[in-house]
């Protein structure tokens, strides 16, 4: 039959980090020993007492629909842990769970943006926002922050990009792809801007929380100038080692839970019953775990950021949280490859790096900016300094 796939998910790109992913796995399966530092995804297991209450949540039988916004004791304990760690009050009527902080992100832009609306997004960023957006209809419109400031935007870049037509800002910090940080005087100074213009939704993503090693976190919700327009994106997957179990959620006024919670309902209803119990225990456990995970990724940061420092060319900055480096790479485009190959761009590079190197990274234009690469350093430190040295030796051959 004559296909017929719609011209909303013909808009869409596809997920480059998925994407390399895959080829990564694809040339595991030919026997290359491939270290893959494309994935954003913690290697540690999830903490026993988290799995420990998922198996009390099969035997107690948490296997039945549960609310569409997600149990009551679990949107209990995310409103204890936002006001506890946070200073910021979201009542359980506010917060709406849902199928990792990547769906919440969604609800949250198909519930408020129109065709025609403009989001604005500082770049480099998460490859999936863009095409969120796109996918509501809205205009994304780029910042652009390079090495130079830190992958940070300024109030006069943010003021710049405002047209009667903005109608949200979406902020990742700690940042994915870069790890960069925003301080509370430089956020406090983007707020200062957006609280001239009352109608601009405030879109947080702050799902790397707790990675970060400038010891502490100041959260976009915080700010009383915009407490009422600012939604939190959050969930378990980066702090508890919990990527596979999908919990994340929004927390966000009530008209817009409303709006989440009704959007939700019809396309997904709730997630997991019983991640939701384990993420219950992840927020009303003990969190030592919490601060033994980000003790290693700092070190493994410490341990990249040297290495990289010591490849000639690389452009290396020192990222304050996540598990990811962002190099820049421009002094090897436009060389050419012991085959004769020009490697005309970043994604050129990432592939030469894949398939010579057989380490996976990923193009930094898919993260909006081109001339850089991502490195998750979310892997063992054998296997980061294995990778490094490929990356050095192939990056030498290039004339």
């Amino acid at each position: 039959m004559t296909t017929h796939i719609s011209e909303r998910v013909q808009a869409l790109a596809p997920s480059a980090t998925l994407a390399m992913s895959q080829k990564s796995n694809e040339l595991k399966a030919q026997g290359v020993d491939v270290i893959n530092l494309s994935v954003g995804e913690p290697d540690f297991e999830t903490p026993a007492h988290i799995k420990e209450a998922a198996k009390r949540a099969i035997d107690e039988n948490y296997t039945f629909y549960t609310p569409v916004p997600g149990y009551l004791s679990l949107r209990k304990a995310v409103s204890e842990k936002l006001s506890r760690e946070n200073g910021v009050s979201y009542a359980p009527e506010q917060i709406v769970v849902s199928n990792g902080a990547k769906q919440a992100l969604c609800n949250v832009i198909l519930a408020t943006i129109n065709p025609g609306d403009e989001v604005i997004i500082p770049m480099p960023a998460w490859v999936s926002y863009v095409e969120m957006v796109k996918l509501a209809g809205g205009t994304p419109v780029a910042v652009n922050a390079d090495i130079t400031q830190d992958f940070k935007i300024t109030p006069t870049q943010l003021r710049t990009a405002i047209t009667p037509a903005t109608r949200m800002i979406l902020l990742c910090s700690p940042s994915n792809p870069t790890g960069s940080v925003y301080s509370r005087q430089e956020l406090q100074g983007l707020v200062d801007v957006l609280a001239e213009y009352p109608d601009i939704i405030i879109l947080a993503d702050e799902i790397y929380e707790h990675i970060n090693f400038i010891g502490s976190f100041t959260s976009l919700g915080s700010f009383p100038e915009t407490a009422d327009r600012t939604v939190i994106i959050n969930g378990v997957s980066k702090a508890y080692a919990m990527t596979g179990w999908r919990i994340g959620y929004c927390a966000c006024p009530l008209w817009l839970a409303k709006a989440v919670n009704k959007l939700q309902g019809q396309y997904s209803s709730n997630a997991s019953s019983i991640a939701q119990k384990a993420a219950e225990a992840a927020y009303t456990g003990p969190q030592d775990c919490v601060e033994e995970m980000n003790r290693a990724f700092e070190r493994r940061r410490n341990l990249v950021v040297e290495l990289a420092r010591a490849i000639p060319g690389l452009g290396v900055n020192c990222p304050q949280g996540a598990f990811y480096l962002f190099p820049e790479v421009s002094a090897y485009i436009g060389k050419t490859t012991p085959e004769g190959n020009k490697i005309a761009s970043s994604a050129d590079l990432a592939m030469y790096l894949l398939e010579v190197g057989h380490v996976a990274t990923v193009d930094g234009g898919a993260f909006g900016m081109e001339g850089y690469i991502r490195l998750s350093y979310a892997t063992s430190d054998d296997n980061i300094r294995e990778a490094m040295a490929r990356i050095a030796n192939a990056l030498a051959q290039l004339k």
